[in-house]
């Protein structure tokens, strides 16, 4: 094995779990049948991947991805916000750290656990103004009832499938820094519509094809986006604000409460 096989990432300051996140999450959706990079090593301060090898890729890869999307959904988890199976530490998305709190009920759980926590560091870092804050409360108040539950079991997630996360090789998509746990399977969808993703409409063909998606889930897509826009506004500013503030309007629409 040389050099030009692995990737290596490391940072002797990062939180103890949280390159075991990383491998924990990928075996997860490894087990699943999701292609993701093999972890060669895994320590307190680093990961050593194998190298995946990108080339452009077209419509009939994007559609296999799309199958295998679902199949990796529909392994399920053990609950709304649950870790990877056997994983025992502290849950990421991106640099921050995320809950593993369990609910039973998917609205509950996004609500508490997913959006209202980074609204409150997008508040400080003054991304999220008081204008635009009731709003957003008053959406996840309605989600968090349960008005916008569904019979649907928890899928289990990628977590931060943006398209950075998405690598193309010539035979297949191979799916990389996963924040792992148990959601909706629509959220990750969402935001592979976020941030814009080659070949959509075949990813969305091919899931559709293996499992498709309640109707009405393009109305939806705002409310499954809530997550990733609050993660952001935490981080990068107030434009990312206003788009949660315009996702959660569009959710107050779905329950009829604008």
């Amino acid at each position: 094995m040389s050099n030009r096989d692995v990737f290596r990432k490391q940072d002797p300051g990062a939180h103890p779990d949280f390159f075991r996140a990383e491998a924990a999450g990928l075996a997860w959706l490894a087990d699943a049948g999701m292609p993701v990079p093999r972890v060669r090593e895994v320590g307190a301060g680093h990961i050593v991947l194998d190298r995946i090898t990108e080339s452009p890729s077209g419509g009939d890869v994007a559609g296999r991805f799309g199958s295998c999307l679902a199949r990796m959904h529909d392994a399920g988890a053990a609950g709304f916000g649950a870790a990877p199976d056997g994983y025992d530490g502290q849950l990421f998305i991106g640099r921050r750290p995320m809950s593993r709190t369990v609910h039973a009920s998917w609205g509950e759980f996004y609500a508490v656990e997913r959006v209202l926590p980074f609204v409150r560091i997008a508040v400080e870092a003054g991304s999220v103004t008081g204008r635009q804050l009731p709003d957003i409360e008053r959406a996840c108040d309605l989600i968090g009832g349960g008005a916008l539950d569904d019979p649907e079991p928890p899928a289990r997630l990628h977590g931060d499938l943006w398209n950075g996360n998405v690598l193309w090789s010539a035979h297949e998509v191979v799916l990389i820094d996963p924040a792992a746990h148990g959601g909706h399977r629509e959220t990750d969808l969402a935001m592979l519509a976020l941030f814009g993703c080659p070949h959509l409409d075949d990813i969305l063909a091919g899931y559709e094809a293996a499992h498709p998606l309640r109707a009405g889930w393009r109305d939806r897509v705002p409310l499954h986006q809530l997550h990733p826009l609050a993660v952001h506004a935490a981080g990068y500013g107030a434009g990312y604000g206003r788009a949660l503030h315009r996702a959660a309007l569009a959710t107050l629409e779905l329950g009829g409460s604008r």
